[in-house]
């Protein structure tokens, strides 16, 4: 095996297994918990739960993620705490496990741990009949990992914890604090949380035929104690060769190869300072899949999809993932989900500068999903290749990146505040051209001048826009060309005003 150092001074054709890009397409994950709750109350039979794959046949989507836990799993699990353990099917909504939750939403928790208790009871795997539906419809199956959920951290007596979790506050990251979630995340620092979330890959193994395994350790991201990075690192990236080569052996079994695969940070430098190096993971031939993203607060269309295609070999099949929410920066609201034209804008943005696949996370088809069904259908027909996005409406928003490690600075583009006269200069990238383009923003104040690549705008009439919007109405000018690749915008202020919200829309 090469050293780092070896493999850092190796020109870029020599990391590549093969000389071909993966076609794009669309990676989809299916959360642990949605179908679960979505779905009681109704009667559902093997037949009714292998169905909820037939939603995604003829789309786009490749590879069929499928996330079986959060610090609990939705499966029959021998190894961790399944969502159910401590329930009582004939208690009431106020029982010891759901005590703690909020009386207005213990009915909701409820109808996740029911069904998935109750499809458990009479033998029915939903994840066993998943993968094999998936696989007819000639989808990728695969199960994700959730590495450090912390969903409900502020409620130690949440339902949603596992005994493991409850049990040792000394193996979380900042055992001595509690600012934020991230401080009570297990400690991968730690051997014997290394160990417990070991047992739970093996038995995914064991007990899955899927073709690759996804770590989720986007869920959350932070995963080491401050200021123990370096050495943290080393540990995660045993941790991931350790799974390399247990899948390794469970391919021999099956005679095939099962893949691996990585969420990490959008940032290649964020993720390394994080202990997450997915560059090294890569390179190594430890993963088969690599997607890049943000946590949870926002779409990001500015990954650097260019970077991370230099850093990784080109077999590695390099994801960018999306999330629902979208907002211009962290304190901006309401918060909005995403729409179809955003999607399509960010799509076109990433897949243009690199990236082999869109990743959707949270994008499932009720509850936590976009605005219309007809919406979500028509995304996952197009928005996994740049052919389909061709002369669609997009909107291409201007964002931020919500994941930093600690320490680390980060700073928002927006909101932007302006002195008369000043100007200032916002970059949104667009990818394949853009005709009847037109930059819109919101501005608390008043521009006097608006500039495209250095090029003057005319003032246009305000557009109808569907949500997501800003909260005042947007001022919109119209580009003299065509626009595409790394847009930038030169605005000047007629008085003092601030930029919350800037975008670029067309088609």
């Amino acid at each position: 095996m090469p050293s780092r150092r070896q493999l850092l001074q190796l020109p870029l054709a020599a990391l590549a297994a093969s000389p071909s890009t993966p076609k794009t397409a669309l990676c989809f994950n299916e959360d642990n918990s949605h179908f679960f709750s979505t779905r009681a109350g109704q009667k559902l039979d093997a037949e009714i739960v292998a169905a909820f794959m037939d939603q995604y046949r003829g789309t786009q989507v490749r590879e069929m993620i499928l996330s079986a836990n959060s610090m609990r799993t939705s499966f029959d699990s021998k190894v961790w705490d399944p969502i159910w353990k401590g329930y009582d099917p004939q208690g009431p909504n106020d029982q010891p496990l759901l005590q703690s939750t909020p009386k207005e939403a213990r009915a909701g928790a409820r109808k996740w741990i029911h069904t998935a208790w109750d499809l458990a009871k009479r033998g029915i795997d939903p994840y066993s009949l998943w993968i094999a539906r998936a696989r007819k419809h000639g989808l990728s199956p695969w199960i994700s990992m959730r590495m450090n959920d912390l969903h409900n951290v502020d409620d130690e007596a949440s339902y949603m914890h596992s005994g493991f979790w409850r049990q040792h506050p000394e193996f979380r990251r900042q055992p001595w604090r509690f600012t934020s979630g991230a401080d009570r995340a297990l400690d991968f620092g730690r051997a014997e949380v290394r160990e417990y979330s070991f047992k739970l890959i093996e038995e995914y193994c064991a007990s899955y035929d899927f073709d690759g395994l996804e770590l989720d350790w986007m869920r959350f991201p932070h995963h080491l104690r401050e200021g123990q990075e370096d050495e943290g690192r080393l540990k995660l990236n045993a941790f991931v060769q350790r799974t390399r080569a247990l899948l390794d052996q469970w391919g021999r079994k099956r005679n095939r190869k099962l893949k691996l695969g990585v969420r990490v940070p959008s940032r290649p430098q964020t993720g390394y300072l994080m202990g997450l190096d997915g560059v090294e993971w890569a390179r190594r031939g430890w993963v088969d899949l690599l997607v890049a993203c943000p946590f949870w607060n926002t779409i990001e269309p500015d990954m650097p999809m260019e970077l991370w295609k230099r850093l990784i070999p080109a077999n590695v099949v390099l994801g960018a993932g999306l999330e629902l929410i979208v907002r211009p920066y962290n304190d901006y609201r309401p918060i909005q989900f995403n729409s179809l034209e955003t999607v399509r804008g960010a799509a076109a943005a990433l897949l243009a500068r690199g990236a082999d696949r869109i990743y959707l996370f949270n994008y499932m088809d009720s509850e936590t999903a976009m605005a219309s069904a007809d919406d979500t259908r028509q995304a996952l027909m197009q928005c996994g290749s740049l052919e389909t996005l061709k002369g669609l409406s997009r909107r291409h928003i201007l964002t931020f990146s919500d994941t930093y490690a600690p320490g680390e600075s980060g700073a928002a583009a927006l909101p932007r505040r302006l002195k008369a006269n000043q100007v200032t200069q916002l970059r949104i990238p667009v990818g394949p051209a853009l005709a009847e383009a037109q930059v819109r923003l919101e501005v608390e104040g008043r521009l006097s001048e608006v500039r495209v690549n250095g090029e003057i705008c005319q003032a246009t009439a305000t557009p109808e826009v569907n949500k997501p919007v800003p909260n005042q109405a947007f001022a919109a000018w119209r580009a003299a060309r065509p626009l595409s690749g790394s847009v930038v915008i030169s605005a000047t202020a007629a008085a003092d005003s601030t930029i919350h919200w800037a975008e670029i829309a067309g088609r």
